[in-house]
């Protein structure tokens, strides 16, 4: 049994979960703000961690991610548990491309990205899309235009699945900050965003 962490009302029609990055778990303030944001659309969000971070969370060390085996199935065995009908996947960076790769196994309604690792940043030969080119699942991407992860420009040439959409934010980094040079805010995208996963989720 997942330790989940619950965010919008329990009658919600929808559930969606969200996954964790690499680096940081599921109560980061990016994190927060997404789940909130979804909760008053009137969204069940579900929270959940990964083993590696489950112990970090216990010891308080620092450790890289499980192995990619461990990843798919932790995921695979919280879609299972929440059960697929009217299931929503994703997550931020890691949590968001590991729940594409058993998007379409675990038979959910959809699947959100956010900031998705396309490449490791300063390698854009190294690319992570080779799953993404048949995906059958209903798919939302949302990328920041200078995400190092994955820039406009790149993401544009990627062979994608027709079930994939691709929103970009104006200016974002991977965490969908824009300069302030540019006359956006940090919150400006996020709450783009939200609103955004609100109304694909709404045309499931």
């Amino acid at each position: 049994m997942a330790d989940f962490l619950f965010n919008g009302p329990e009658t919600a029609e929808k559930t969606i979960v969200l996954a964790h990055g690499a680096g940081a778990g599921m109560e980061s303030e990016f994190m927060d703000v997404i789940a909130v944001g979804l909760a008053d659309h009137g969204l069940r969000v579900a929270r959940f961690e990964f083993p590696y971070m489950i112990k970090r969370r216990d010891d308080g060390k620092r450790r890289p991610p499980d192995r990619a085996p461990v990843l798919l199935q932790s995921y695979l065995d919280v879609a299972a548990e929440l059960g697929p009908e009217n299931l929503i996947i994703g997550g931020k960076s890691m949590g968001g491309r590991i729940a594409s790769m058993i998007a379409d196994e675990a038979g959910v309604a959809g699947l959100v990205c956010l900031g998705y690792p396309f490449h490791p940043p300063g390698k854009p030969d190294k690319l992570r899309t080779e799953h993404l080119a048949g995906l059958k699942t209903p798919a939302l991407i949302l990328q920041g235009e200078r995400d190092p992860f994955g820039k406009r420009e790149e993401v544009a040439g990627y062979t994608l699945s027709k079930s994939i959409s691709v929103a970009f934010l104006p200016d974002g980094d991977h965490d969908l900050k824009p300069r302030k040079a540019s006359g956006r805010t940090r919150a400006e995208n996020r709450a783009e965003a939200v609103d955004r996963i609100a109304d694909f989720v709404s045309r499931l």
